[in-house]
């Protein structure tokens, strides 16, 4: 099966490069080093701690990890490796140029080979639910240590990738060590082949997230000069076809709270100008992030600007995280709840259904059906301070008792880096 998948991998290698052209046309970050998804131009560096982190999501929740290993192996570099631009731009924005980027390699045997003759990693940490089946045997051939952190597999993939049985049990027996998140994810990482003796629970590093006053700052820097004593929601990391919903949702809104109003965070930057045209469209007075200038009367803000969520979270009075009234899968509660923000989230959390389903049953966060009961919700508590600063508090509570994940994951490294000095 490994044949026929490395020449599914080569098969792909022309349409692949020519998806990245074609971005790089309307997007010019999609160009910017792009040699490296084909095996070119990798930073060289040795003795260096890799951890992988596909997109804004996994580098934001890796970023307490990533502050750890540089506090607690100072001799080491880190080499932290992307797949999308954006992401990318988050790495820059968090670590300057504390740390080293570059891009993943794509699958086909040549471009690994070459990431691995430039980078000399002593470890490797995968975050969450990357499986590559190329580059793990390439770690596993070089007695690199892999770690998949926070490590899950959602129940709805488990039949794809029961269909690649044999090959996903042979990548994960590279001396792969599963730190998983749930035991509901480390049994299925059981049933598809994982290394019993090689397989815990250790919880989900994202609870570890800790409150950075600069940010908390900013946002109320933000709230006084932009947005002055309006109430304020905000839709986070939305997708297209959710945008209409939640200015469905948002016009509704305004019929009961007239001074309301809406910061609309889209999830990528290449659809900034479409979002931009859809709200003008239907009527809404508009002030975008980059125009700098205060909300005034305006209905809805937009934030056409990467990196800044957790600022807009700190300014917002109630955060609906989405990526969840359409089915994507739904975004990171956990930022809003650090910050003690009342959540509300939709229906579609596949892509951490664990910790959506707590912080509901914990009554931490409020799940929303469609576009008439997050009108509810959202009107129920503008109106219920006392109700919404019990949601904030309440999800506060969660993160402070699901934290340790982290210290766990640094004491699981420590003699894996050392039996690699010694070695």
């Amino acid at each position: 099966m490994r044949f026929l998948y490395n020449l599914l991998t080569y098969l792909l290698l022309i349409p692949f490069a020519g998806y990245w052209l074609v971005r790089g046309i309307g997007n010019r970050s999609y160009s910017e080093n792009l040699g490296q998804r084909f095996g070119f131009g990798f930073p060289k560096i040795d003795r260096c701690i890799w951890v992988h982190a596909v997109s804004v999501g996994e580098v934001q929740a890796s970023a307490p990890m990533i502050r750890a290993l540089k506090e607690r192996f100072p001799d080491r570099e880190l080499l932290i490796t992307t797949v999308t631009p954006t992401g990318a731009a988050r790495v820059r924005s968090l670590f300057g140029d504390t740390v080293q980027h570059s891009y993943i390699p794509f699958e086909f045997p040549h471009a690994i080979r070459s990431f691995f003759r430039t980078v000399n990693p002593e470890a490797a940490l995968v975050m969450e639910t990357e499986i590559w089946p190329n580059l793990y045997r390439g770690c596993g051939t070089r007695k690199i240590p892999l770690i998949l952190v926070s490590a899950r597999i959602s129940p709805r993939s488990v039949p794809g990738y029961r269909k690649l049985l044999p090959l996903i049990r042979e990548t994960l027996s590279h001396g792969i060590i599963i730190a998983a998140q749930s035991q509901s994810d480390a049994d299925r990482f059981l049933a598809l082949g994982a290394n019993p003796a090689r397989t815990c629970v250790m919880g989900n590093i994202k609870f570890d997230i800790e409150p950075d006053e600069a940010v908390i700052s900013k946002g109320r820097a933000i709230r006084n000069e932009l947005f002055g004593d309006r109430p304020v929601w905000i839709a986070a990391s939305t997708h297209e076809g959710e945008e209409p919903l939640v200015l469905e949702a948002h016009r509704k809104l305004c019929a009961q709270h007239p001074e309301l109003l809406l910061v609309l965070v889209p999830r990528h930057p290449e659809r900034f100008p479409s979002v931009r045209e859809l709200i003008e469209k239907q009527g809404f007075s508009l002030v975008s992030r980059t125009a700098q200038q205060p909300a005034g009367n305006a209905s809805v803000f937009l934030c056409d600007t990467m990196g800044e969520v957790p600022m807009f979270y700190a300014a917002s009075d109630i955060a609906f995280v989405a990526g969840s009234l359409v089915p994507i899968g739904g975004h990171n509660l956990l930022e809003p709840a650090m910050l003690g923000v009342p959540i509300v989230t939709g229906p579609h959390n596949f892509n951490a259904q664990d910790i959506a389903d707590l912080f509901v049953e914990r009554g931490a966060c409020r799940r929303v059906t469609d576009t008439e009961d997050l009108v509810t919700t959202v009107s129920e508590l503008l109106t219920d301070r006392e109700l919404a600063a019990r949601l904030g508090n309440a999800g506060r509570s969660v993160l402070d008792e699901n934290r340790g994940a982290l210290e766990r994951l640094l004491v699981l490294l420590e003699p894996l880096l050392s039996d690699r000095q010694t070695a």
